[in-house]
């Protein structure tokens, strides 16, 4: 009996300093919470009683060299509504449907669904805002928003890009300096009841967005004008597929203009260009493919061909040839040389453009008359490892670092691969692809004393006060050609205009270098080509240089022909526009060189 209660008195005591204790652990767990955490769940409190909105940052302009804007706002609405606060919901749907010009099915599931908010619509014009707002309906809500504007349509569409439904950049400079431009959105805090609905006098908060800077970029609208013009032009006349245009500073690599025609509406950049239909079978069957396909359209539409497609450059990289020949002392401007027609290199001849052959010639002629078995010999007495050697030297097997986003590579043979034909090829601009953009700053740097500049458009971020925030700067590499080499290379290459195969590109008063080509596209049987020319000025000092590049024109085909005139055209315009005066040039004494044909 006496065990019994003893028993029962532990039991009691083990049960008491059990409760006892699991008491105290919930009583120090709320002083925990109470003391401790007190803000913590203070501000979940606070969160579950406040609904909210985004205020949008203004995204920072695009503004050319010459402080033309190229990329704004529009100020722009967002429609939603609340559906715990709509009093006349059959009203709501009724004026929304009318004023937004969505299917009332649409309208009345937004309505509808029980949400927090429900966005109705975005991107409405502001005048339209403007009278739902006027309506004064309970839980319906109208912030205004802002929506990318490009001024100019279709400028430099390639090069500017466009920004999606949220306003981030999707291509071109818009994506690439998104940080810069994009801003902080702000916040507008209500507060609601238990309910959702927002209490009656108990005002808002607002965090105050903070604008995007802006863009200063080097590009000029007036010379980009003069470039799409002419580039419209030829694209015309020749039918051609594209055709691209890279106009810059060889000196420092600021790119003044790039031209992709036909270019897109950047207002309207998801409604694919039309053109007129080629007639030929191929293309028949070609938009048959296509036509389920509308991404892989766009996407192609919005291509930069300048930085994103590669090509075979033809006889414009003869340029390249001769530096590296001149560089490594291979060649001399005295050396003498033969064409047949022809040179046989293992068992394959291959073929000058001038199936007659030019006959004697020293090597200021033969780049003036772009002689094929010139520059193959050259190839030859450099071989495949100087030949790689002044690849790598000159920057050609990297990426320009061009601010641009989807810049290719060179595509180019392995060097154990490269065997007599393969390297003879090469020297005259085949059998490779390099980009325009690699080609264009690849022949800058070696025409302005030999300093491998980075190409870019960006110059500078400012605020929208004009307040400096950063300079943008670009890597350049001295001396990956000697000061003499290139001091030769400019005065042959002005021969070549003066005299030679460039003659069309030739401006009386200005002393102008430059370098036709005309290549076969691959697969050869589909007898495609693709005519350019490079040229700069002045010739002895060159302050800018232009690349044109004609893909698929239709009849007559030479780069001296057909590209080198387009060079011509846009020169007129912009070396006085540049400030570059006329000079007094001799005249020449001899006016010869034949029309480039295609190289094989």
């Amino acid at each position: 009996m006496i065990r019994n209660k003893t028993y029962n008195r532990k039991k009691i005591l083990v049960i008491f300093a059990v409760v006892t204790l699991v008491l105290s652990l919930l009583a120090g767990r709320l002083v925990y919470l109470m003391v401790f955490c007190s803000e913590y769940y203070g501000k979940k409190a606070e969160d579950l009683h406040e609904r909210e909105r985004d205020i949008k940052a203004a995204r920072g302009k695009i503004i050319d060299a010459t402080g033309t804007v190229l990329a704004t706002n529009r100020t722009v609405c967002t429609i939603s509504v609340i559906h715990s606060q709509v009093k006349e919901p059959e009203k709501v749907i009724e004026v929304l449907t009318k004023e937004l010009g969505l299917e009332e099915e649409t309208v009345r599931k937004r309505v509808e669904k029980v949400s927090s908010i429900e966005r109705v619509k975005s991107n409405v014009d502001k005048e339209t805002g403007d009278k739902i707002r006027d309506y004064r309906l309970e839980g319906v809500k109208v912030d205004e928003d802002y929506k990318r504007y490009y001024p100019f349509d279709t400028l430099a569409s390639k090069v500017l890009g466009f920004t999606g439904g949220d306003n981030q950049g999707i291509i071109g400079l818009e994506v690439i300096y998104e940080d810069y431009l994009k801003g902080t959105n702000g916040k507008i805090l209500t507060l609601t009841d238990a309910r959702g609905v927002e209490i009656e006098n108990a005002g808002e908060r607002r965090q105050e967005p903070v604008d995007g800077n802006n863009l200063h970029i080097s590009l000029d609208y007036n010379i980009q004008m003069y470039c799409e013009q002419a580039a419209k032009k030829v694209l015309q006349a020749k039918s051609a597929d594209s055709v691209s245009v890279i106009v810059m500073n060889p000196q420092n690599g600021e790119i003044m203009a790039m031209v992709n025609v036909p270019e897109f509406d950047l207002n309207d950049p998801f409604t694919l260009i039309t053109e007129p239909e080629k007639e030929s079978q191929e293309s028949l069957e070609t938009a048959g493919k296509q036509k389920d396909n509308s991404q892989d359209l766009l996407n192609q539409m919005w291509r930069n061909q300048c930085i994103n497609d590669t090509y075979e450059p033809g006889s414009v990289f003869k340029i390249i040839t001769a530096a590296s020949s001149f560089e490594e002392g291979v060649v001399s401007l005295t050396d003498n040389f033969f064409c047949p027609g022809y040179k046989v290199v293992e068992d394959r001849r291959i073929h000058c453009h001038k199936r007659t052959g030019h006959g004697a010639e020293d090597f200021t002629q033969g780049i003036m008359n772009s002689c094929n078995p010139v520059f193959i010999e050259l190839g030859m007495r450099l071989g495949t490892d100087n030949f790689y050697k002044y690849f790598k030297q000159f920057g050609l097997l990297e990426r320009t670092g061009i601010d641009l986003p989807g810049e290719a590579m060179t595509i180019m043979h392995n060097k154990k691969n490269v065997g007599p034909v393969e390297l003879a090829t090469v020297s005259f601009g085949q059998s490779f692809q390099i980009t325009p953009i690699q080609l264009a700053t690849t022949v800058s740097s070696l025409i302005n004393g030999g300093n491998r500049i980075t190409p870019h458009f960006g110059v500078s971020v400012k605020d929208d006060q004009g307040e400096l925030v950063e300079t943008l700067e670009y890597p350049m590499r001295q001396g990956i050609v000697s000061s003499e080499t290139s001091k030769t290379l400019r005065n042959v290459l002005e021969k070549v205009v003066s005299e030679g195969s460039g003659k069309n590109a030739k401006i009386e008063g200005f002393s102008i270098g430059g370098k036709t080509a005309t290549s076969q596209t691959l697969p050869r049987s589909a007898n495609k080509y693709i005519s350019s020319f490079l040229g700069f000025a002045p010739a002895e000092n060159p302050q800018v240089l232009a690349l044109t590049i004609i893909n698929n024109p239709q009849g007559i085909y030479y780069g001296g022909t057909i590209a080198a005139p387009v060079v011509k055209e846009i020169f007129s315009n912009i070396l006085p526009y540049l400030g570059i005066e006329k000079q007094q040039l001799p005249e020449n004494q001899k006016d010869s060189g034949e029309e480039e044909a295609v190289t094989e």
